[in-house]
């Protein structure tokens, strides 16, 4: 069950085919001028190349045409062994930015990461959940999470990224952490196409690994401004009819606002650890974060106040009647949980 933009990503071999559109009769000419072989059919044109050389080359000479022809041209890469598991059609700028990035293109190919968790406690101080973060695995090549989610959005493969992502943190959970512990997990919106057929592989890892959907909750966790409200209201729909919980996060910086909020409301609350940050000494902050506590207390959301690491930030917090926090005071993302599930402080 793939689409394109979830499907593996395939190496790019050293024989195989370009594909390529729109194929238009003043590209057919300039190709033909520069000695190219070419087939067409419709609005799609079809080179052959046998060494990645040629690959690059060709690569060159369609980039040029590209600029000289003022259009915007679309590509496709088959190897010779024609063994893709789906057509992933991409442009002339997402192949460049893919091969300068071959390390970090190889990470997200190969799965080569894992998932820390970061505790998650409730006023009395007792762990009652973890939110799970990619990391590099141990032995792995090193890397930034937000480098790669950026690279992954640059060159289409932010959809498989977060898939494969979310998989990570349920094997991970499902092997380190007991039932009855909440699990917090992230997803970008902008690679949830359609809810119903792009979550099944999330609900479908849940069930096989013998795990309670109520455990999970899912984040939403995105850096461009949400455009279609609705979309994102069907994908909290499509968690909560399987049983689980949804948060937003970073609310109060961004575009993750109270208006957002409001318009969403989530199970869960995470307030952005720029405004927990010394809002025991700051009226302003202060003055926000009661807003968005008494907006999300409306609707019945459970609030988290995010990068508490001041005790008088905890303190504070806890005296206006947030429910939970996180941040490097409880603990810093490990790769595993502490031994002792019981009073931290």
């Amino acid at each position: 069950m793939n689409c394109k933009d979830c499907s593996a990503i395939e190496p790019v071999e050293d024989e195989g085919e370009i594909r390529f559109r729109p194929f238009t009769f003043v590209l057919a000419s300039a190709l033909r001028a520069a000695g190219v072989e070419f087939a067409g059919t419709k609005n799609t044109g079809k080179i052959t190349y046998t060494s990645r050389e040629a690959l690059f080359d060709l690569l060159k000479l369609l980039n040029l045409l590209q600029k000289q022809l003022d259009t915007s041209l679309d590509l496709c890469i088959n190897s010779k062994t024609g063994k893709g598991s789906a057509e992933r059609w991409v442009s002339l700028d997402q192949l460049e930015i893919r091969f300068a990035n071959d390390n970090l293109i190889s990470i997200i190919s190969n799965h080569d990461f894992t998932s820390h968790m970061q505790p998650i406690v409730n006023f009395n101080e007792e762990i009652v959940g973890f939110e799970l973060l990619l990391r590099p695995l141990p032995q792995g090549s090193v890397f930034q999470p937000y480098e790669l989610f950026e690279l992954a959005r640059q060159t289409g493969f932010h959809s498989f990224l977060d898939r494969a992502a979310r998989i990570s943190a349920i094997e991970t959970s499902a092997r380190l952490l007991p039932k009855g512990i909440k699990r917090f997990i992230n997803f970008l919106p902008s690679s949830i196409y359609n809810p119903s057929f792009c979550l099944t592989h999330t609900f479908e890892a849940i069930s096989r690994l013998d795990q309670n959907p109520e455990d999970f909750v899912f984040e939403v966790v995105e850096t461009e401004r949400i455009h279609d409200m609705s979309h994102l209201q069907a994908i909290f729909s499509e968690y909560r009819k399987q049983g689980m919980r949804v948060a937003l996060d970073d609310v109060g910086a961004g575009y993750s606002t109270v208006e957002v909020m409001s318009s969403l409301q989530p199970d869960y609350v995470k307030i952005d650890r720029a405004l927990i940050s010394y809002c025991d000494q700051d009226t302003v902050k202060q003055k926000a974060i009661n807003d968005i506590l008494n907006r999300a207390s409306a609707f019945g959301a459970e609030i988290l106040a995010e990068g508490i690491e001041r005790r008088e930030e905890f303190l504070y917090c806890r005296d206006i009647g947030i429910q939970l926090g996180q941040g490097y005071l409880f603990g810093k993302p490990e790769d595993k949980p502490p031994a002792n599930f019981g009073f931290i402080a």
